[in-house]
């Protein structure tokens, strides 16, 4: 097999974004795996990468920054030089893992967080939301939990419930009472 620019030359092997043979004057440097330098300068003054052209996903860092990090990074699916997930990393990150203040994501870390996996510093939301401060999901860790199983360092709500003040199917103490009358305006029906 030939080089597609070079037709003379032989192949080296196949770029991993375009699939066609490339030769050794070809190959983009700055890489670890093999692509050609026409995959790996194309579409990068748009601001997606390779996604954007070749299907491998999409991203976007917005150019106003706050400490380095960009205000809203959103970004998805693999990068085709190093085969690995995507990963978000801004005071918005929007991503499969997204990392920042406010984070949204299938796994994300942060401040405040929303995601499968959720893991907030002041507030977490998810499937499983593990935190310090709020935390709300099917499953909740936090000083406030509430979910189908919560575990409360202070307030405890679910179906099945731990911590120190704890509504739950079985329970209803008094400080959680005051508690979910006062700032969740309700009372669940196991309370009343």
């Amino acid at each position: 097999m030939n080089c597609f620019t070079h037709g003379r030359n032989p192949a080296v092997g196949i770029c991993v974004v375009c699939q066609k043979g490339i030769c050794h004057e070809c190959v983009a440097r700055q890489t670890p795996r093999l692509v050609c330098r026409t995959c790996s300068t194309s579409a990068a003054p748009l601001g997606f990468g390779w996604s954007g052209r070749y299907g491998y996903g999409y991203e976007y860092k917005s150019s106003t920054t706050i400490g380095g990090w960009p205000l809203v990074h959103v970004c998805a699916g693999v990068d085709p030089v190093t085969m690995r997930l995507r990963v978000a990393r801004g005071i918005v990150a929007i991503g499969n893992l997204a990392i920042g203040a406010l984070a949204i994501g299938g796994m994300a870390c942060g401040v405040f967080t929303i995601g499968g996996a959720s893991f907030g510093l002041l507030m977490a939301i998810g499937g499983a939301a593990l935190g310090l401060g709020f935390s709300v999901g099917g499953f909740a860790v936090g000083s406030v939990a509430i979910g189908g199983a919560a575990v409360g360092f202070v307030y405890a709500i679910g179906g099945v419930a731990f911590g120190p003040a704890v509504i739950d199917r079985m329970r209803c103490d008094d400080a959680a009472r005051d508690f979910a009358r006062r700032w969740l305006n309700m009372l669940p029906p196991s309370c009343r």
